[in-house]
């Protein structure tokens, strides 16, 4: 390129925008091919002594801004996100509020392993070799994960989610358009109905992708309109978050493949670590899998969760258990998203 015109160029990094406009700074990564957006600055303090009370204010006061960073044309149908909080429990090192097309989730597995990545490298929490452990506060509860470091960066995390467990085996249901199906209804920080893929005639790979969410969608609708959802403790994680298609693996070392459809039809391109956390409720209740064992789990994309049953508990009247699940994340981007308030479309819209 022309030195001078290079010049110019670089001059331009210079430019400003007004002071009027709203400038919120994040930055991006992804775990097994799953965005992440991780807010570090620039959003008006969110109120509330609790995580989901934070959540709530968000939903109320802010959610245009998660329309913002979430849409076209800062985002995508696709896009997931998080902002990082104070802690609101004494033993925290900060909070989570994650975000995605449809509104807030109340947990992410994914989005766990990538914001802990995001603070043991950027100086969030306090660097400790070989492992830095890291406790978040999320909406469904207080998580703890665990950085592993190699070579001066954290290669993998690993996380002990929330108490997990079966809300309903072998549940039969007529879905519109395509039959009878049996699914289970499982918690792992989020509600998911699991149904075989091959029961319903879809391949978990990225040619049946839009197959994939009409058919993860009609069941999640149907399953809503039929089955009644209680958590025993929180209103607020009273609902069925998505679908989960379930499968044999298909590259060596996987025991089976994860497709995860939820909110407005996102499909998951990790393993989806609430998903794994509750099938490892379910394989533990049918006597599938024991304590310390590990089942590696596959995406849509061929990246993969390693899975576990760490310990069983008691949580309310449901026998449950703490899974341990561990995967990478990559940072992909750097940003300075800027709101122009006389921008028609400064709140976003989506196309799918």
């Amino acid at each position: 390129m022309n030195p001078s015109f290079s010049k110019k160029l670089l001059r331009c990094q210079e430019w400003s925008p007004p002071k009027k406009w709203l400038k919120v700074t994040a930055i991006d990564a992804h775990t097994g091919g799953e965005p992440l957006r991780i807010v570090t600055g620039g959003l008006p303090p969110l109120k509330g002594r609790t995580i989901l009370a934070k959540r709530r204010y968000m939903k109320k006061n802010m959610d245009h801004l998660r329309r913002a960073l979430m849409w076209e044309p800062r985002g995508h149908a696709d896009m997931y996100g998080c902002v990082v909080t104070p802690p609101v429990t004494p033993t925290a090192d900060f909070g989570v509020i994650f975000m995605h097309n449809e509104g807030y989730s109340t947990m992410c597995g994914h989005g766990i392993i990538a914001v802990a990545k995001f603070a043991a490298e950027t100086g969030l929490v306090r660097k400790k070799l070989p492992e830095t452990r890291i406790r978040i506060d999320s909406p469904a509860g207080l998580v703890t994960a665990y950085a592993r470091w190699k070579n001066g960066v954290v290669s993998s995390v690993r996380f002990l989610n929330v108490p997990s467990y079966v809300a309903a085996l072998d549940q039969q249901i007529d879905i519109p358009g395509i039959g009878p199906i049996r699914y289970d209804l499982a918690f792992g920080g989020a509600y998911y109905a699991f149904v075989r893929a091959v029961d319903v005639g879809v391949r978990m790979i990225g040619d049946d992708y839009r197959m994939l969410i009409e058919k993860g969608m009609a069941i999640k609708l149907a399953v809503m309109k039929s089955t009644k959802i209680v958590h025993p403790f929180e209103e607020d994680l009273n609902f069925l978050y998505g679908t989960i298609f379930t499968g044999t693996g298909l590259t060596k070392g996987a025991h089976s493949r994860n497709v995860c459809i939820f909110a407005e039809g996102e499909v998951d391109r990790s393993p989806t670590g609430t998903g794994v956390s509750a099938r490892m409720a379910l394989h533990y209740a049918r006597g599938e899998i024991k304590i310390g064992e590990t089942m590696v789990i596959e995406s849509i994309v061929g990246s993969r969760f390693a899975c576990r049953v760490k310990e069983a508990v008691r949580f309310g009247p449901h026998n449950a258990v703490i899974p341990e699940v561990e995967g990478t994340a990559n940072f992909s981007g750097k940003h300075e998203f800027l709101i122009d308030p006389a921008d028609p479309l400064k709140d976003g819209f989506l196309f799918r």
